[in-house]
């Protein structure tokens, strides 16, 4: 990066944080640092995006639809359904009852162990999420880049830290306003100038994309094993975002900083209608940056990394194979472009599928030779083109929207972190009579205590693997059971708090274990339906449960 790319990520990143500790100076309670409502509903919205968009969102998403298509968008057309669920039946019992979390209803319905459980389900979960959401960037930028990758770690983590522990939630919805701000900028910039880039007029790339299968935003094939297809769209993602939306305290808290019930559902909905769109937008730059690398040469594997195979034989050869395969394609699509021959599309077809199969080799290769190497490299193509091929100050404005989204939805994690351990742990169980200042110094000592927590994880992640994708999985892996609770609370007055509780703790490890039977490809099974599976097992066991010990009272 060029020094004027360094002057606008450093001017970004502290602004936004120097933003937030200014904003929320007036925090002087508990309350308004664990929750003020005092929001207007286009400020919840955005809070309410901004905590959903991590840097995966700006990472992965146009590499995803550089392989594989729009099809990734089904993955949300369950949110609105999801949106309005909420805002009719979940939102009115929250505002209701005037609750910090959401896991304070529980006690009232179903006694202070089932409360406590819940909790702690969310505090593991949404713990191990905040150390990804942190990592995964991390781990890209440091190697594109060139950074330490535990000096990007720490300096990411600390940035979010520090104005989560001064501010609160009136700090993160501040910053997250900002946030978002540079995000929408950031991104409408790069789609305009890869359009501006493109050798082809618009109306010829999307022809191009679409006989290449990238324009494809929807599959009617009903496949468990499919991961994005309309029926785990609206199955599993509309209980995936029931859970997500409803029960997971980092998005509870911010609908309940609305000023009314009103402005957090307008909130709410602002986001159900806007966020398919703003991921429909950036998945489309990613089938644009397809169409670029048509005409530019690419690496064989967009990991920086890989280029340690560059003296291996076999890599050589592939990377003489791929060199020419890339010349003939650029011939054939100059010949197309004349006419869009029938003819010519097809042999491009034909060549498109070996630079398919040269890729994959690429990847078998690196998996035998390297091992350490991520030869998986969808999270790596829109970093080389904006670092490769976007002019000086716009490359540090896009690496300023990737840090602001992990900035964004870290610290709306370790806020509701926070305000889960004070309010449903440590005030209800430990401190329920002491003064408003030592709440307050609770609330900020228990933020720095998740922000220390989340970045020893994200600096010690590099034990596991496939951490891009761990976010979603993790919060499957609990969100079905969570909603489970959720949905015996509202719809099943006659299940009470004892059948509730062993339903936790026997649904739970079956959950984990059909997960992990699935890795062992025991059992074919995407994680997106672990969502609907856990909350139905819920409600059954629960069931079940409840007449099992109704005839032992009898």
């Amino acid at each position: 990066m060029k020094n004027l790319d360094w002057a606008v990520l450093i001017f970004v990143l502290l602004f936004i944080v120097i933003y937030g500790i200014y904003k929320s100076q007036k925090v002087k309670t508990s309350e308004s640092f664990l929750g003020g409502k005092s929001n207007p509903w286009w400020m919840v919205g955005l809070s309410i995006m901004a905590t959903q968009a991590s840097a995966i969102t700006f990472l992965s998403t146009p590499g995803q639809a550089y392989h594989d298509g729009l099809g990734f968008v089904q993955f949300y057309f369950g949110l609105p359904i999801a949106m309005v669920i909420l805002c009719v039946w979940v939102l009115p019992k929250f505002f209701q009852m005037n609750v910090l979390t959401a896991y304070e209803y529980l006690e009232k319905r179903f006694g202070l162990s089932t409360r406590i459980l819940t909790a702690i389900l969310f505090l593991i979960q949404r713990g191990l999420a905040a150390g990804i959401t942190i990592f995964a960037p991390a781990i890209i930028l440091s190697t594109i880049l060139g950074w330490n990758l535990m000096l990007t770690n720490i300096v990411i983590g600390t940035l979010v830290t520090i104005y989560t522990l001064v501010g609160g939630t009136e700090a993160v919805s501040q910053t997250q306003k900002q946030q978002m701000i540079v995000i929408f900028v950031g991104m409408f910039l790069a789609f305009f100038l890869i359009v501006d880039q493109l050798p082809v007029n618009l109306n010829d790339a999307l022809l191009y994309s679409g006989a290449m299968g990238k324009i494809n935003p929807v599959s009617f094939e009903f496949d468990v094993n499919n991961r994005y297809n309309i029926w785990s769209a609206f199955l599993g993602g509309t209980f995936l975002f029931l859970s997500y939306f409803g029960t997971d305290q980092s998005q509870v808290q911010r609908y309940l900083t609305g000023k009314s019930l009103k402005e957090a559902r307008l909130g709410l909905l602002f986001n159900g209608l806007f966020k398919i769109p703003m991921q429909f937008f950036i998945l489309f730059i990613g089938v644009m940056v397809f169409v670029f690398f048509q005409f530019e040469k690419t690496p064989l594997n967009f990991n920086p990394l890989s280029q340690k195979l560059q003296n291996n034989t076999e890599y050589r050869a592939l990377n003489t194979e791929f060199n020419q395969l890339h010349e003939d394609k650029k011939q054939k699509i100059i010949a197309w472009k004349a006419d869009h021959s029938p003819e010519i599309m097809a042999e491009l077809k034909v060549l498109q599928a070996k630079e398919i199969t040269i890729r994959q080799e690429v990847k078998d290769l690196i998996d035998k030779a390297a091992p350490e190497i991520e030869s998986n490299d969808k999270d790596y193509v829109f970093i080389y083109y904006i670092l490769n091929y976007l002019p000086t100050g716009i490359v540090g404005l896009l690496i300023a929207v990737i840090l602001s989204a992990a900035m964004s939805s870290t610290s709306s994690e370790l806020n509701a972190l926070a305000t889960t351990t004070v309010v449903d742990i440590y005030k209800r169980n430990f401190a329920p009579n002491i003064s408003e200042k030592k709440y307050l110094n609770a609330s900020r000592l228990f933020t720095l205590m998740w922000g220390m927590v989340a970045i020893f994880f994200a600096v010690n992640a590099s034990l596991f693997e496939n951490l891009i994708q761990a976010v979603n999985i993790i919060g499957s892996l609990f969100y079905g059971v969570i909603l489970g609770v959720f949905a015996i609370a509202f719809l099943f007055p006659k299940i009470g708090g004892k059948a509730t509780m062993w339903s936790i703790l026997i649904v739970e490890p079956m959950i984990i274990l059909l997960y992990f039977l699935d890795v062992k490809e025991i059992i074919q099974l995407e994680f997106l339906w672990l969502n609907p599976i856990g909350c139905l097992l819920m409600i059954g066991v629960a069931s079940l449960l409840q007449s099992m010990f109704k005839k032992v009272i009898i």
